[in-house]
């Protein structure tokens, strides 16, 4: 008979602990279920639920998560930074869809709000999942403008509107990483498939009118596991807080391979 053993800490324990509101005649109440995990402490991971009176809180749920971290448990650890959409870097699993705390309101989520980490990543501690590998996959792209041309002195590099309209949908990407994690073929094979937000990333340059490094780039994602572990599942674009198509920058990079060779 096989086996199959879960990883160690994988195992959720939901009987964390319980934090009920302070104002007693609170009437506005809310309750937030947080994954909750310490490397430190050689314990499974919990779900602490935190009841927080509405009546005395910001309308998202980052102004919740912040509130809980102020006013109730001071140990919870989270990224966030620019509250507005911008930064990325408060992206969790919110109610079961991948998203921007920041942006996702509380008006939102019927019953309990529950909140984990991104999924299918290892979790430094409570909702910060290591990100080591998505940005070493973004390093390899070489998001950056590579041209053999000197910038202009007096003047920036110029393009046609109709040439800038082509970056529309791929410079607005934050990196949150949400689709990524969202995606089961970058679940089973992260190690080598560069998943959609960072090929989102790779076509945006590819189309980019300045860059004259289209080749290199193409030749680089042309692989088995780089680009085309995508089976077009479309977790990625229906996850995107910010509304944009990773598959379709995928399907935009198969094309231009294939246009290639015919």
């Amino acid at each position: 008979m096989v086996e199959f053993a879960l990883p160690k800490n994988s195992k959720i324990n939901k009987k964390g602990n319980y934090f009920p509101v302070a104002n007693a005649s609170a009437k506005n109440i809310k309750k937030f279920q947080v994954y909750r995990f310490d490397p430190e402490d050689d314990k499974n991971p919990r779900i602490d639920t935190y009841e927080i009176d509405l009546d005395n809180c910001g309308p998202m749920v980052l102004d919740a998560i912040i509130k809980i971290k102020n006013e109730i448990d001071s140990t919870l650890t989270f990224r966030r930074s620019c509250r507005e959409g911008i930064c990325g870097s408060c992206a969790f699993n919110i109610d079961g869809t991948n998203t921007l705390a920041c942006i996702k309101a509380i008006a939102d989520i019927k019953g309990d709000v529950k909140i984990y980490p991104l999924p299918h990543m290892e979790v430094v501690k409570d909702l910060v999942p290591d990100l080591t590998n998505f940005y070493n996959q973004y390093e390899s792209v070489k998001p950056w403008l590579i041209s053999s041309k000197d910038a202009p002195k007096s003047t920036e590099r110029t393009q046609s509107p109709e040439d800038r309209a082509k970056i529309d949908g791929y410079y607005e990407c934050v990196l949150c990483a949400c689709c990524s994690t969202a995606c089961p073929s970058y679940w089973w094979n992260g190690d080598k498939y560069l998943g959609p937000a960072i090929i989102l990333q790779a076509y945006r340059w590819i189309v980019d009118s300045r860059d004259d490094s289209t080749s290199e780039r193409l030749d680089y994602l042309n692989d088995s596991f780089k680009l085309f572990r995508c089976h077009t599942i479309m977790n990625c674009t229906k996850t995107c807080p910010k509304g944009l198509n990773p598959a379709k920058a995928i399907a935009e990079v198969k094309k231009l391979l294939i246009k290639r060779e015919v």
